[in-house]
């Protein structure tokens, strides 16, 4: 489309659609865009598309993207910062740094792998701890913990996939890891699944619900909770009443920012909703994104 095309390596992720809604969309299963961008700003999202992609797969016909027009780190608000640059080994997950009021940062999950990378976020300030919601995302855990000096988090029941991490969260109960920050565990995308919860603000909820632009709500991955959708109904029916949120911000899935009792009203009713699954098929074509 007038300069740029996405190639065939896209596995409709939905990483750029969230960037730039709207100059690129999904057809046939996966990305394409629809037009080109006519401002400054269009201009900025359409890059923020490019630098996400785990597959590099949105491309100018003549050659590379500038490099100079890469936003990440991109702020979502004084506190959030997406970190971009999503790696394939965590199947394009999206991962966040977090101020704390002490000047030092967390990362929540993590992007691809590149030491430059890694030196741009510590330009923020010091990274204490690199926060992992489940196994998927665990890739790159280790590397950028001892890159920042930085404790890794995971769930017990996801410890194979980190099975050198400093700090390994037990059980079911919920454990405040630094001061406002909380960890949940929340088992049913994967076994160990967790999500932190941020200054009663922001909810970084992995895989284990997101928001969908399709369905204009909060919703879970039914055909690809690979543990149980049983255990994951269980798990928010425990957790919902004990997490107040105005950002969602998933592994995979849409963020979303909405009033705090507003972001209530929809978590209870995806409980509720929850409830009524029951297990199906893996199915990466059948997310409603």
């Amino acid at each position: 489309m007038d300069g740029w095309y996405v190639d065939d390596r896209c596995t409709n992720c939905d990483v750029a659609r969230q960037l730039a809604p709207d100059l690129i969309e999904e057809k046939d299963g996966r990305s394409r865009i629809v037009r080109r961008p006519e401002t400054e700003e269009e201009n900025r999202r359409l890059h923020a598309a490019v630098f996400a992609c785990h597959t590099r797969s949105i491309r100018p016909t003549t050659g590379r993207a500038d490099g100079t027009l890469d936003p990440f780190p991109l702020a979502l608000d004084d506190t959030v910062l997406l970190c971009g640059h999503n790696s394939r080994r965590t199947a394009g997950a999206n991962s966040y740094l977090l101020r704390r009021p002490s000047g030092t940062l967390m990362m929540i999950d993590t992007p691809r792998w590149s030491p430059a990378l890694a030196d741009r976020y510590t330009a923020l300030g010091p990274i204490t701890d690199v926060l992992l919601t489940h196994r998927d995302h665990a890739a790159h855990g280790r590397r950028y913990a001892d890159h920042f000096g930085a404790r890794l988090w995971i769930h017990e029941g996801d410890l194979e996939a980190a099975p050198d991490a400093d700090r390994v969260i037990r059980g079911l109960d919920p454990r405040e890891i630094d001061e406002g920050v909380t960890v949940h565990p929340l088992p049913g995308h994967t076994r160990g699944s967790v999500l932190y919860l941020a200054d009663d603000r922001y909810c970084f909820s992995g895989d284990s619900f997101y928001w969908s632009r399709s369905l204009g709500d909060l919703t879970v991955a039914h055909s690809v909770t690979w543990y149980s959708i049983e255990e994951l109904a269980a798990s928010l029916a425990r957790t919902a009443d004990r997490l107040r949120f105005e950002w969602v911000l998933p592994g995979h899935g849409d963020r979303r920012h909405l009033p705090a009792d507003e972001m209530a009203r929809r978590l209870r009713a995806l409980t509720e909703h929850t409830r009524t699954l029951r297990p199906r098929p893996v199915d990466f074509t059948a997310v409603r994104w």
